[in-house]
């Protein structure tokens, strides 16, 4: 029994340590090193090979080494085979901290001020209150709750959105596309932290914008599909925005001509919101492989119909 491995290498030395130390029963291979496909059951990968079902005939798990699978192409997988997202604490800590950094930086206008350093200008502006700044999050899954939990204590009027309907304590919640409207009207920062799938592919543009407040924010920390570039561009020059910040894009990593790269309005960072850590990650996944192998339910095991 072998699991391959397949994603960034240098990582990939801690992943083998911690199996050969912790799991020796599980043979470690990495990618393009398979050795003997009819070996592997379990692959580890960001992105799956191609023709995965005849290159690796046993396998019997694909586990998706983030928290998100919109970087794989369900409808070329086996339909018969799992795919399982890895929920990794570390993930979430990560998250977590890019959106108290995100949030606050916008909520202390540090955009503004970044550029008067650039100017040498010393000018001071007013400080809004936290209570006073709406904050709303689009997604209210597990990674979303924690950050809305950590952005508690802060003291900012927190509110959430998603498909389906969700109750958060401390949290004004809203579901569907009826509600939608509703949300949008009182975020000051709007966080999305949202899964890519069809339904919220460009989700944030053009009319979107139209509904949030005149002058507020947007942070994305969820995947560069869901934003339609032009229109965030066009919402800033109209001061319909403020400011955004963006971890995410279209195209990754950005050409060298991208007007988000000197936006003044615009802090961009190379999606690094979170990365999966091995000594975090490692756990999580060898129980999902125990489980596997005494047949229980895996724990981020996705719906394929609905892409997360």
């Amino acid at each position: 029994m072998a699991l391959l491995y397949k994603a960034d290498p240098v990582r990939g030395e801690q992943w083998k340590a911690l199996f050969a130390k912790h799991a020796p029963d599980i043979e470690w291979r990495a990618w393009p090193d398979i050795g003997d496909p009819a070996d592997i059951e379990y692959l580890a990968a960001w992105q799956a090979p191609d023709d995965l079902e005849a290159l690796l005939p046993n396998l019997n798990v694909l586990f998706a080494l983030s928290a998100g699978v919109d970087q794989l192409d369900l409808s070329r997988l086996p339909a018969r085979l799992p795919v399982v997202r890895l929920l990794d604490p570390g993930i979430t800590r990560g998250m977590c901290e890019y959106a108290s950094f995100a949030v606050l930086s916008l909520h202390r206008d540090m955009l503004r001020y970044r550029q008067q350093q650039m100017a040498r200008c010393w000018q001071a502006h007013l400080l809004q209150p936290a209570a006073t700044r709406r904050v709303g999050v689009m997604g209210l899954g597990t990674q979303a709750q924690q950050i809305l939990a950590t952005l508690q204590p802060l003291g900012f009027a927190l509110s959430g959105w998603a498909r389906s309907a969700h109750q958060v304590t401390g949290v004004e919640c809203y579901a569907g596309r009826e509600q939608l409207p509703a949300f949008l009207s009182q975020c000051d920062i709007l966080l999305c932290v949202l899964p890519l799938t069809e339904q919220t592919q460009g989700i944030l543009d053009r009319e979107l914008f139209r509904q949030l407040p005149h002058g507020a924010a947007l942070i994305n920390m969820g995947r560069g599909g869901h934003l339609v570039e032009s229109d965030l561009l066009e919402a800033l020059d109209s001061g319909q925005l403020s400011g955004a910040v963006l971890d995410v894009l279209q195209e990754e990593p950005a050409p060298e001509d991208h007007p988000f790269w000197d936006h003044p309005q615009i802090l961009l960072t190379p999606h690094i919101a979170a990365m999966t850590q091995p000594e975090s990650a490692f756990g999580v996944l060898l129980e999902n492989i125990r489980r596997h192998q005494s047949g229980e339910p895996m724990v981020g095991q996705i719906d394929r119909t609905q892409g997360y």
